[in-house]
């Protein structure tokens, strides 16, 4: 059996318990901080919390596959066999851009579910700042409920759809990932930034996490401060 993050969102940890402990062999498959993740958001999350059920997860499978090293670090505590499989994305399913003049306006992206749509709250003074100073708006790949208050005067939704991810990050100028510096983000495995990649597209994000390692892998810009973020966005629009 390999189980991937979770049987259910409706389980608390007792229907992983079950299918890893009556397989021969089980896997726990996981590439997300789901150990720290306890509930915050919406009322499901509040129900089935994430991180119990993980933890219950990594200790009954026979094995225990990780995205990255923070995740290995954690799940070796509560089981012997542990290894790293960082994530990937395959580069053949997504639509390569073959045009890097910048649009008029700009385009800067994101692709995200809904509770992770406030990290953009975290850049959106410089965001504000670059759409003053070149016009450039956010293309946001999610939902279509508003939800950024002032910070939608700037920003084009996109329904999300594995066939739009895989065609419409092609036509963004900058795809970018602010991040708080925490333990839950800590543990995140880039997977935005390998999307962006996947579809050849420059990328700003903040350097937490696999993050650092990633952007200096493709020698795109690392901010922390607001300023940093603006130099950074203006700079590659300029090019």
């Amino acid at each position: 059996l390999l189980l991937h993050r979770e049987a259910s969102p409706l389980s608390r940890g007792d229907l992983e318990r079950c299918l890893l402990t009556s397989s021969e062999l089980s896997v726990y498959d996981f590439d997300d901080a789901l150990q720290w993740d306890r509930g915050e958001g919406g009322r499901l999350r509040r129900l089935a919390p994430k991180a119990p059920k993980a933890l219950t997860a990594v200790r009954h499978a026979h094995r225990v596959i990780a995205g990255n090293a923070v995740l290995a670090d954690w799940a070796a505590q509560h089981n012997d066999d542990v290894i790293v499989i960082p994530s990937c994305v395959s580069p053949d399913a997504y639509r390569q851009k073959d045009e890097y003049q910048v649009g008029d306006p700009p385009r800067l992206g994101w692709i995200g579910s809904p509770d992770n749509e406030v990290y953009l709250e975290l850049v959106a003074p410089a965001l504000r700042e670059v759409h003053r100073r070149t016009g450039a708006r956010l293309t946001l790949i999610g939902t279509t409920r508003p939800r950024l208050g002032k910070l939608e005067r700037i920003i084009d939704r996109v329904a999300w759809s594995e066939a739009t991810q895989h065609a419409t990050l092609a036509d963004i100028d900058i795809g970018i990932a602010p991040l708080p510096d925490e333990p839950y983000t800590r543990g995140k495995c880039g997977y935005k930034l390998l999307q962006y990649a996947a579809a050849g597209v420059p990328v700003v994000a903040t350097p937490v996490g696999v993050n650092r390692d990633i952007l200096s892998q493709f020698g795109m810009p690392a901010p922390g401060e607001q300023g940093e973020w603006v130099d950074a966005l203006v700079d590659l629009l300029g090019r």
